[in-house]
Protein backbone atom coordinates (compact mmCIF):
# COMPACT_ATOMS: atom_id res chain seq x y z
CA UNK A 1 0.00 0.00 0.00
CA UNK A 2 1.40 3.68 -0.80
CA UNK A 3 1.67 6.11 1.96
CA UNK A 4 -1.13 8.20 2.90
CA UNK A 5 -1.12 11.92 3.09
CA UNK A 6 -3.54 14.21 4.11
CA UNK A 7 -3.71 18.02 2.52
CA UNK A 8 -3.87 21.17 4.44
CA UNK A 9 -7.41 21.24 3.95
CA UNK A 10 -8.11 18.05 5.11
CA UNK A 11 -6.06 18.05 8.47
CA UNK A 12 -7.88 20.86 9.32
CA UNK A 13 -11.21 19.41 8.47
CA UNK A 14 -10.44 16.62 10.95
CA UNK A 15 -11.20 18.64 13.71
CA UNK A 16 -13.99 20.72 12.88
CA UNK A 17 -15.82 16.96 11.50
CA UNK A 18 -14.97 14.97 14.56
CA UNK A 19 -12.46 12.28 12.99
CA UNK A 20 -8.96 11.93 13.52
CA UNK A 21 -6.30 10.99 10.78
CA UNK A 22 -5.61 7.41 11.95
CA UNK A 23 -9.23 6.39 11.59
CA UNK A 24 -9.16 7.76 7.85
CA UNK A 25 -5.37 5.61 6.99
CA UNK A 26 -7.44 2.74 8.47
CA UNK A 27 -11.12 3.42 6.35
CA UNK A 28 -8.46 3.74 3.17
CA UNK A 29 -6.39 1.08 4.37
CA UNK A 30 -9.86 -1.68 5.14
CA UNK A 31 -12.59 -0.07 3.31
CA UNK A 32 -13.23 -0.79 -0.85
CA UNK A 33 -12.54 2.62 -3.13
CA UNK A 34 -15.03 3.93 -5.55
CA UNK A 35 -15.17 6.35 -7.80
CA UNK A 36 -16.03 9.97 -6.75
CA UNK A 37 -16.31 13.26 -8.32
CA UNK A 38 -13.20 14.90 -10.54
CA UNK A 39 -11.62 11.88 -10.73
CA UNK A 40 -10.91 11.73 -7.44
CA UNK A 41 -11.97 8.04 -4.75
CA UNK A 42 -14.11 7.74 -1.76
CA UNK A 43 -14.13 4.84 0.43
CA UNK A 44 -16.28 5.05 3.78
CA UNK A 45 -16.22 2.54 7.18
CA UNK A 46 -18.13 2.93 10.25
CA UNK A 47 -16.82 3.58 13.53
CA UNK A 48 -18.75 2.70 16.71
CA UNK A 49 -18.89 5.74 18.16
CA UNK A 50 -21.10 5.80 21.24
CA UNK A 51 -20.62 9.36 22.22
CA UNK A 52 -22.21 13.10 21.66
CA UNK A 53 -21.21 14.95 19.08
CA UNK A 54 -22.92 18.83 18.77
CA UNK A 55 -24.62 17.62 21.65
CA UNK A 56 -26.80 14.62 20.58
CA UNK A 57 -26.20 11.22 21.40
CA UNK A 58 -25.07 8.83 18.70
CA UNK A 59 -23.80 5.33 18.24
CA UNK A 60 -22.15 4.87 15.28
CA UNK A 61 -19.63 7.76 13.19
CA UNK A 62 -18.93 6.94 9.22
CA UNK A 63 -15.57 8.28 8.22
CA UNK A 64 -15.55 9.12 4.31
CA UNK A 65 -12.58 10.36 2.83
CA UNK A 66 -12.26 11.70 -0.66
CA UNK A 67 -8.71 11.33 -2.22
CA UNK A 68 -6.42 10.80 -4.90
CA UNK A 69 -4.24 8.49 -5.61
CA UNK A 70 -1.05 9.58 -7.51
CA UNK A 71 2.01 7.05 -8.48
CA UNK A 72 3.91 7.41 -5.04
CA UNK A 73 1.60 8.35 -2.37
CA UNK A 74 -2.14 8.64 -1.85
CA UNK A 75 -3.25 12.35 -1.23
CA UNK A 76 -6.17 12.99 0.96
CA UNK A 77 -8.65 16.28 -0.10
CA UNK A 78 -11.14 16.47 2.14
CA UNK A 79 -12.84 14.31 4.65
CA UNK A 80 -16.64 13.76 5.56
CA UNK A 81 -18.15 12.36 8.67
CA UNK A 82 -21.77 11.53 9.35
CA UNK A 83 -23.02 10.52 12.41
CA UNK A 84 -25.76 8.14 13.19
Amino acid sequence: MKPIRLSGHAKEQLYFRGTTEKEVIETINLSKWQPAELGRLECRKDFIFENEWNKKYYKIKQVRPIFAEEDTVIVVVTVYTYYF
